[in-house]
């Protein structure tokens, strides 16, 4: 009657986990893009850069407590006479436990909680803004090329307006790139055969590093760019102009 009595506690206990984990993860699935609704972009930059500080200064502190923990034992168990040995003062069960569970509860949760956050910065990442400018980039060996919508094209340089988010859908014609801007926080592979995407968000008129991430053969070193972001009646002439171009050569827009 006893056994009876506890089974069904048995049988349910991988349903009550199952419930228990889908918990935990309800806030990171249930993440819903806020900026195409709202009309406000949201650039991750910030969010970057918040994000790496939490980290460091997590790695910091982890780090002070386990010297301090560390220095603490040497001082207090250190030889005080040539040729002394020491003896293994045995834990009580409780102790024992305490000195697992509690240190690893205390750091698991400061963990999960840059995890989360981390989860979150890659959903804002993914979440492009619907008012945008799109330009496609073909990377290769060894130089990125890059076409408007209207057709005009350039290498190793990207003119962009100020204010306005920029999304680069990327492929490659050889091997394996990663387009990396530093300034703007961003990283993504453009590989053959697939179509790969990032996007910025350029504040301010200036020049910006466009590197490769990704070692792609012996000129990889080689593989700069830079993005220059423009103020947008400059950019606009800047683009009218190139398209003019396009048509005096007998390559219409697109």
């Amino acid at each position: 009657m006893h056994s009876d009595q506890n089974t069904p506690r048995r049988r349910n206990r991988p349903a009550a986990w199952a419930g228990w984990l889908a918990a935990l993860a309800t806030p990171a699935m249930a993440y819903e893009p806020a900026t195409a609704a709202k009309g406000v972009v949201n650039d991750p930059a910030a969010g970057w850069d918040h994000l790496w500080h939490e980290v460091i200064v997590d790695i910091t502190v982890i780090g002070i407590i386990f010297a301090l923990v560390m220095a603490w034992f040497l001082v207090k168990y250190r030889a005080k006479a040539p040729g002394e040995v020491g003896t293994a003062k045995p834990l009580s069960l409780a102790g024992a436990i305490g000195w697992a569970v509690i240190p690893i509860f205390v750091f698991l949760s400061d963990d999960l909680y840059v995890a989360a956050n981390g989860w979150k910065l890659w959903n804002d990442y993914r979440d492009v803004p619907a008012d945008r400018m799109e330009v496609k980039l073909e990377s290769g060996m060894y130089s990125w090329d890059y076409t408007y919508a209207n057709g005009v094209q350039s290498q190793n340089e990207l003119r962009v307006p100020v204010g306005k988010p920029v999304l680069l859908r990327m492929t490659s014609r050889d091997t394996l790139h990663s387009h990396y801007i530093p300034d703007f926080r961003v990283k993504e592979d453009s590989m053959p055969g697939r179509v790969t995407y990032i996007w910025f968000l350029p504040k301010a008129a200036g020049e910006h590093v466009v590197t490769c991430a990704e070692y792609c053969g012996v000129e990889h070193s080689y593989m700069a760019g830079k993005i220059i972001a423009m103020p947008p009646a400059e950019f606009n002439a800047w683009l009218d102009k190139e398209a003019a171009k396009l048509a005096q050569a007998g390559k219409p827009a697109a």
